[in-house]
């Protein structure tokens, strides 16, 4: 069984493998990065991985990076865990992997531009006066895209990494904001989803992260 390693930082999307490895039940340690402290870009980390990014995962000491790479990985190497339903066209397999691709390259960068504008104009007034403001509305579009297709999780009855990849969007979107009284399906599908043990789990191992970064005096929460 290989040793495995999840660099992490509470509220990013390194809470979808951490749900993954939850819901496989392999023994594996969180490592956590200070974002305050600007460790994702020190040396010791950009040595791991040059990119400055989490979720990286460390598998025998190598280093994986991307949530789809991430995602996709886990799902071979622990079949039975169920992370994605088992299909055998070779298709069916590429659209699983494009889902979990949508959630990483359209709707994370929409998060982005919604819980962190700043990070395209550099004047914080107009980064939520103008770029907030234009993710939430392209977000709107998404997320009746989704409304729709749930029933009740991404793939009908089964539960999917999928649906932790929504489970944190979700989350992060209306945890700054994002008005959710018109998603009936997707408020419903985070009920469903913190009802899962493996879920519960992820989100503990987050508070407590959460914990030591305010102990320290390095947590800057969500807004």
């Amino acid at each position: 069984m290989p040793q495995l390693t999840l660099f992490v930082s509470p509220g990013t999307c390194a809470r979808v493998p951490t749900i993954a490895l939850e819901e496989i039940g392999v023994p594996f340690k969180t490592e956590l990065l200070r974002v305050m402290l600007n460790q994702q870009n020190a040396p010791e980390f950009l040595a791991i991985n040059p990119k400055g990014k989490v979720p990286t995962l460390l598998i025998d000491g190598a280093p994986l990076t991307e949530n789809v790479a991430i995602l996709t990985w886990l799902h071979h190497a622990y079949p039975s865990a169920g992370l994605l339903p088992a299909v055998d066209d070779p298709l069916a397999v590429s659209r699983q992997v494009a889902d979990i691709a949508f959630f990483s390259s359209t709707v994370h960068p929409t998060v982005t531009r919604i819980a962190m504008p700043i990070k395209f104009i550099d004047d914080s007034a107009l980064s939520f006066d103008i770029v907030r403001p234009k993710g939430v509305e392209a977000m709107h579009t998404i997320m009746r895209m989704i409304e729709d297709r749930l029933n009740p999780w991404w793939y009908g009855d089964t539960w999917s990494i999928v649906d932790g990849y929504l489970f944190w969007v979700w989350w992060r979107i209306t945890g700054v904001g994002f008005p959710a009284e018109d998603y009936p399906n997707l408020r419903a599908h985070a009920e469903r989803s913190m009802d899962r043990p493996a879920i519960q789990r992820a989100m503990a191992r987050e508070a407590e992260h959460v914990e030591i970064l305010k102990a320290e005096g390095n947590y800057r929460a969500p807004r």
